[in-house]
């Protein structure tokens, strides 16, 4: 018997400020491996030595996602930027859509 599952349409993800949340996220990585370096033979004698560098990894890989979310804003603000200059060479080339009044009366009827 097959597992019932409803099918949802996906929502529209959620924008917002990006880059400063990882930003932000990754500087509190960074202080929380600084605030932990005065401890570390506490860690260590602990065996818990994975907390320091737990902190590490994550800035590190902060870093790596500021990265990505500025070179992902980049793109979209230049995807926008293209479909604003396609859209409005298409208006200008079209032309005006319909004859004004004055250009109708001038033609002498």
């Amino acid at each position: 018997m097959a597992k019932w599952t409803p099918k949802h349409e996906a929502p529209e993800p959620l924008e917002g400020p990006v880059v400063a949340t990882i930003t932000g996220g990754t500087i509190l990585w960074f202080v929380l491996f600084l605030v932990q370096i005065p401890f570390y033979n506490w860690f260590a004698e602990r065996d818990l030595m994975w907390w320091v560098w737990t902190c590490l990894a994550g800035g590190g890989l902060g870093l790596i996602g500021i990265w990505y979310v500025r070179g992902r804003e980049a793109a979209i603000k230049r995807a926008q930027s293209a479909e604003t200059a396609v859209a409005a060479e298409s208006s200008r080339a079209a032309g005006p859509s319909a004859p004004s009044d004055e250009g109708e009366r001038g033609q002498g009827t």
